[in-house]
């Protein structure tokens, strides 16, 4: 099982902070979630090629928007929260629907993670995220760190 560190510095210990980082750097498996507030933007979360604004609803790849519906939003959202988890489709649907599945869930999640797919690719064609299909369970996000750029 991993381990996760959650750290918060002031803006005094940015030193600190920047040896630490760097230290983290050299092991090649270390994966860095960030999520940075200040008193002129909104809360975000970033992963290596993508900025999510939960506050703003909204997804970016660089500069450019990418457009989602509330559905593909509230998906993404939770893929990249449980990255590298496996999610059933009767928790994808609980969770994003706001209700019990009747049976009928993977069918819904499938056709909505269809759509999220194209619009990440059409930004994004060589995206170092991947969400996978695994059959006849579910999804799980994961990203493909030979495409993360070199620190």
């Amino acid at each position: 099982m991993g381990r996760i560190l959650v750290v918060e510095f002031d803006e005094q210990d940015e030193t600190a902070f920047d040896e630490i980082l760097s230290v983290l750097r050299c092991h090649p498996a270390f994966e860095r979630l960030r999520v940075s507030s200040n008193a002129t933007s909104d809360a975000v979360l970033e992963l290596p090629g993508i900025e999510i604004y939960p506050d703003r609803r909204k997804v970016f790849r660089g500069r450019q928007e990418i457009n989602l519906t509330a559905k593909e939003f509230d998906l993404l959202y939770l893929l990249v929260a449980n990255k590298g988890t496996v999610l059933t489709y009767e928790q994808i649907y609980e969770k994003v629907w706001g209700v019990e599945g009747l049976g009928n869930e993977s069918n819904a999640v499938g056709c909505h993670i269809r759509n999220l797919r194209e619009k990440l690719n059409a930004v994004s064609p060589d995206s170092v995220f991947t969400i996978r299909c695994v059959r006849e369970v579910g999804y799980c996000l994961d990203v493909n760190a030979s495409k993360l750029p070199s620190q």
